[in-house]
């Protein structure tokens, strides 16, 4: 019995007509056979959770630097956060809970060590900017299996690259991945910053939590139900919980996300970043091999910043001590 088809004619038989079929894909970059066992979606999925970037996001920052304590988010995290909050949504409205699930575990995967801060360091530096959604793309596509990509979908780097900003994606399912990562992210980062002291829950805008509720689980659940409740051939919000969910966001970026003691380790990133981005510029053949290969292929520039880039945080600050602080040494 050929599993793989058996399941795309599941799809066929279950999903809604706007949905995105497996067996409708627009494929992938370089052509490559059928697997007798998953879609597509389930193979890039696959390959995503077991790519090496994946792995590295558990070591580098969600919204506080090198947090002291266990509960802290990381970049992994949230994305499985994402993840499971995509996923629900996907399979509410019967669409592609496969594809939703690769775009979720993807769409972070070229984040930078110490999060949006290591993001604006490498933009100010790097001579064609940086986006950590481009970078994700880039990662999937050009760094990850020693230079040969993934070969994902078209449908799942379309999800990707369209994730945070802009244009919003081509599928529902990438959608649903877009309206998840904000849901996820606002929702978490008020919990972890009322563990850190920096917020009192109670000072949270008493008009968005009377729409969306007053715990993370109430808020989460309320947001997802606007979602099944309002989305008819598109994915979308109710505009009441819409508009509460902007507003709470907004609340976040004026007190959590400019807090002077959460953030006070930020200054010291773009000393970081900008003193290894020198020193590899100068000294290309510090870095492992495969970038300096891709040093060479495309330019120093380039190469200096994905090699950064896919730093964890740990990494990045140990990188920093064996470059540029003195070691100990003893005289006999």
């Amino acid at each position: 019995m050929d599993v793989r088809r058996r399941t795309e004619e599941i799809e066929h038989l279950t999903f809604v007509p706007w949905a995105t079929f497996s067996d409708a894909s627009r494929g992938r970059a370089v052509p490559e056979p059928q697997d007798p066992l998953r879609p597509v979606f389930q193979r890039d999925r696959d390959r995503v959770l077991h790519c090496k970037a994946f792995r590295r996001l558990k070591q580098k920052t969600q919204v506080f630097l090198s947090p002291e304590g266990d509960l802290y988010r990381t970049r992994l995290t949230h994305t499985l956060e994402v993840s499971q909050i995509a996923r629900t949504i996907a399979r509410g409205l019967r669409l592609n809970e496969d594809l939703t699930e690769a775009i979720s575990l993807a769409h972070d995967l070229g984040h930078t060590p110490f999060g949006h801060a290591g993001e604006k360091a490498l933009d100010a530096l790097c001579p064609d900017g940086f986006r950590h959604y481009m970078q994700s793309l880039r990662v999937v596509d050009r760094l990850e299996k020693d230079g040969e990509g993934l070969n994902l979908t078209w449908e799942v780097r379309n999800g990707i690259v369209t994730h945070t900003k802009g244009t919003w994606a081509a599928t529902p399912e990438g959608r649903i991945v877009r309206l998840a990562d904000q849901i996820a992210f606002v929702n978490h980062d008020i919990e972890d910053a009322v563990r850190a002291g920096v917020l009192d829950a109670a000072t949270l805008p008493k008009d968005c939590t009377a729409v969306l509720g007053q715990t993370k689980s109430a808020r989460i659940t309320t947001m997802i139900n606007s979602i099944l409740t309002h989305s008819e051939r598109d994915v979308r919000m109710g505009t009441e919980e819409y508009e509460a969910f902007l507003a709470l966001r907004d609340f976040m970026y004026t007190t959590v996300y400019v807090d002077k003691n959460a953030k006070r380790e930020e200054q010291k990133v773009d000393k970081v970043i900008g003193e290894l981005y020198e020193y590899y510029l100068a000294h290309v053949d510090q870095m492992s091999n495969f970038y300096v290969q891709l040093a060479y292929q495309d330019n120093p520039e380039r190469a200096v910043t994905d090699y950064i880039s896919g730093m964890s945080d740990e990494f990045a600050i140990r990188t920093f001590e064996d470059v540029f602080v003195p070691r100990k040494w003893h005289v006999l």
